[in-house]
């Protein structure tokens, strides 16, 4: 079982994502569990701020270092064992390799920044890891952190109905996954590959390796710098470059 606290000042904004398909499943089963904190209630003046006017002037607001604080001292009084991560547009890019490394762990807190960002001391001081979604800037962390706990909680075992499912998605061997097909085998003329109807399952495996390998190699040739390949992958490689 894992554990996500979520820090944010609109934690309404996880109500539907997290309680809609295997994330819901999950947390029924106890598979997973997500808490929201509210970090507007550990803001300790009468109007609940948690922003203010940078020092040194500029436009917009940051966010104030008491409240979450206070907020984490309340949460998480012993952090041993807790890895607590800042979404910010800063921070490491997130993938598959940093998922899986995270589901090993037993609780997560992620705060989620917002305007023009939070105050450097949190990041000082206040959290292990800064993790960003990408090269592109949103209007805050609460999405990153859905798509944290989706990418994680999928990895953790019994959530997925297929515990298959998760090691060979896109990614999660270095390469992107290969084809799929399902019924019917013929539609409006557009065939299935004779392969896979073939109930041949060595040779089935052989052709999604190929096809993964293929894709990987057209689509984003980037991740072959770092996939894990075996003599035969490569082999299939040049084949493939020869003939394109």
């Amino acid at each position: 079982m894992i554990r996500f606290d979520i820090l944010s000042i609109f934690p309404e904004m996880f109500a539907s994502p997290l309680n809609c398909s295997i994330l819901k499943r999950a947390r029924e089963k106890g598979l997973v569990e997500i808490r929201l904190h509210n970090i507007r209630d550990y803001a300790e003046d009468k109007h609940k701020m948690t922003d203010d006017a940078p020092y040194g002037g500029g436009g917009g607001m940051v966010m104030k270092v008491e409240p979450i604080d206070r907020a984490l001292a309340s949460i998480v009084p012993e952090r041993d064992g807790v890895l607590t991560i800042l979404l910010t547009p800063q921070g490491e890019t997130f993938s598959q390799k940093m998922a899986e490394e995270m589901s090993l762990c037993s609780r997560i807190v992620l705060i989620c920044g917002r305007y023009e960002g939070v105050d450097e001391r949190v990041r000082d001081h206040l959290v292990d890891r800064e993790v960003s979604m990408g090269d592109f800037i949103l209007t805050g962390g609460e999405l990153s952190a859905m798509m944290i706990v989706d990418a994680i909680s999928r990895l953790v075992p019994g959530v997925l109905g297929n515990d298959e499912s998760a090691p060979s998605d896109s990614f999660s061997m270095g390469t992107l996954e290969y084809p799929h097909y399902t019924r019917p085998s013929d539609y409006r003329g557009w065939l299935v590959p004779e392969i896979l109807l073939s109930g041949n399952h060595r040779e089935i495996q052989a052709w999604r390796r190929m096809e993964s390998l293929r894709r990987t190699y057209l689509r984003r040739p980037d991740l072959l710098e770092k996939a894990t390949l075996s003599n035969e992958d490569r082999k299939i490689l040049e084949e493939i470059k020869k003939n394109h």
